[in-house]
């Protein structure tokens, strides 16, 4: 059976994997190094990232803000090396500290971003859980009752009201 936190794992699991990959992008071109979609780092970079996130969504403990950085900062450190497997691949050391500092600067960001959404998740299932909690308890409407009349029942209209109404306006008819 799953349970909220098996959700909420693997949620953070897919964010962890996507996060790091993106920040690896991100964070390599800021240093000058070149991603291209033809290069084959970059299929390296999407099977290790989404293994970084298969990896995360198994952890089943419910995962601090340091720990996610900590989770973020290993993701982001496979990525960059992913991304580091190209055959033409340098960096100087200026384009390394900016490198660096982006990767510094996206973890917290990261991992304030994804307790976000993992806070958010939570608030929806409860409001959603609650909303079919209170639909399951409203109970179904009685069908209406039908009265059947019994034919005796009916009155049978006398015939002086039968023929008040029929014939033609004018003076009586002499016979």
């Amino acid at each position: 059976m799953r349970t909220p936190a098996m959700g909420a794992a693997r949620l953070r699991g897919a964010f962890v994997g996507s996060a790091s990959g993106a920040v690896s992008v991100a964070a390599h071109a800021l240093g000058g190094g070149v991603v291209s979609p033809e290069q084959p780092s970059v299929a390296l970079l999407i099977g290790a990232c989404a293994a970084v996130g298969v990896l995360v969504s198994s952890l089943r403990l419910r995962a601090g803000l340091l720990e996610l950085m900590g989770l973020l900062a290993f993701g982001q450190a496979v990525g960059h090396t992913a991304l580091t497997m190209s055959p033409g691949h340098h960096h100087g050391s200026h384009a390394t500290t900016v490198m660096l500092l982006a990767h510094l600067a996206a973890i917290p960001v990261g991992a304030l971003l994804i307790r976000g959404a993992e806070a958010a998740l939570a608030k929806a299932a409860s409001s959603v859980r609650r909303a079919v909690r209170f639909v399951g308890t409203m109970g179904v409407p009685a069908p209406p009752q039908v009265v059947l009349v019994a034919p005796r029942a009916v009155a049978i209209p006398r015939k002086l009201l039968l023929s008040s109404g029929i014939g033609t306006r004018g003076p009586p008819v002499h016979r």
